[in-house]
């Protein structure tokens, strides 16, 4: 692979990076500690223009070129946040915090970011400006949609913005994306239905929640198969199904269904939500049950733009002969879409080859892919603002 020789260099340094940032896991905006540590390592490679705080713990720093001819700002995000997993890989750098891990790869993330910024600073063979994003809490709560509306692509200039995610079961060192929809929205849904609690030997005097949960659960799963364009893609799962009683003997007063909704298209997205609503609410009244429906519509669609992905897809295949440029889109969701919504750019899939999928206890970053992503990164900024 034609990886950037100063990267190969520091592929031990920055490995060190990432192992300590895989010690030491944060959730959510709570990454103070990481935010230090990144804000640190740019100091130490030269780089002032330093900004903290964005979008609650985001960090943005801006290196500039040999020149700026060109007037080009191109930002490159990382995320920083953990998840709330119970570690089980046995490393000797495994959480020192019981009950939070990096499962997702993250460290890895901020660790590329951060040395493809020492490169970027060292060498600075680019004309116009580089924005680094170091985004708290992809994983819950919204960072990207934080930072954004704490101005980031106006208040630095941001014309088009690029990342990354590791993906376990792509080949090692090889890139995937695609135009259009990569991600799906994600949105979520609480259903609390109330009927009338009693005896379990005595049905007819009750209004059974349970069997109302039953039916809205089954009634749900139409959405797909008889709402939607089979050719288009939706996900909706009841993930939670739980009555205000454990007893053997009692019909519950209530009961709580929670659930996600998926979707690659802002039209279906609508729609679900809007079959969703109708179909809780005839479902139990059909059953004799009040519903009440909190429907929170959270991240949208990834949407790459096309000309973007030609410019990642290039770049790429400058570091490794493996890129497929027409992946199939997956129904996970990402908060990178927050900025793709604002500016044109491309998110891209970095394959770390076999092993524990994300989010799994036993998971852990490859770091071998380390300088594949570090070259991307800078040679992206390279090609796209050549040095005048």
């Amino acid at each position: 692979m034609p990886i950037k020789n100063r990267l190969a260099e520091m592929h031990a340094e920055i490995t060190g990076w990432r192992r300590y940032l895989h010690e030491n896991p944060e959730l959510e905006f709570a990454c103070q500690n990481t935010a230090g540590f990144v804000v640190d390592r740019l100091r130490d490679f030269g780089i002032t223009d330093i900004t903290t705080g964005v979008g609650k713990s985001g960090v943005v720093a801006r290196i500039e070129g040999k020149s700026n001819t060109s007037g080009r700002v191109i930002g490159l995000r990382a995320d920083m946040d953990a998840l709330p997993i119970l570690e089980a890989t046995g490393k000797d750098y495994a959480s020192k915090t019981p009950g939070k891990m990096h499962a997702c790869g993250h460290d890895g993330h901020t660790a590329i970011l951060l040395g493809a910024a020492k490169y970027l600073a060292e060498t600075r063979n680019f004309d116009g400006t580089v924005v680094l994003i170091f985004q708290p809490a992809e994983e819950n709560g919204g960072g990207g949609r934080a930072m954004c509306r704490d101005g980031l692509m106006e208040r630095w200039g941001i014309q088009e913005v690029y990342g990354l995610h590791n993906m376990p079961g792509l080949p090692e060192g090889a890139f995937a994306m695609r135009p259009g929809a990569l991600m799906a929205s994600t949105d979520q849904f609480e259903i609390t239905l109330t009927g009338r609690g009693g005896h379990a030997a005595a049905p007819h005097q009750a209004i059974d929640t349970n069997l109302a949960a039953a039916q809205v659960v089954v009634a749900l799963q139409s959405i797909a198969s008889r709402n939607v364009n089979p050719l288009d893609h939706v996900v909706v799962s009841v993930c939670t199904l739980r009555s205000d009683t454990e007893a053997f003997n009692v019909i519950p007063q209530t009961v709580l269904l929670r659930g996600t909704v998926r979707a690659l298209s802002s039209q279906v997205r609508d729609l679900a939500q809007e079959r969703l609503t109708k179909l809780t609410a005839a479902t139990a009244e059909a059953y004799g049950c009040v519903a009440e429906i909190d429907y929170l519509r959270d991240y949208p669609v990834t949407v790459n733009d096309a000309d973007s992905v030609a410019i990642a897809g290039d770049v790429a295949a400058l570091v490794t002969p493996q890129v497929d440029r027409d992946t199939p889109p997956i129904m996970a969701g990402e908060d990178f879409s927050f900025m793709l919504e604002e500016r044109p750019g491309a998110y891209v899939f970095l394959g770390v080859g076999d092993g524990p999928g994300l989010h799994h206890p036993k998971y852990d970053f490859n770091d071998a892919v380390i300088p594949v992503g570090c070259s991307w990164f800078a040679e992206l900024v390279e090609q796209r603002m050549p040095a005048a």
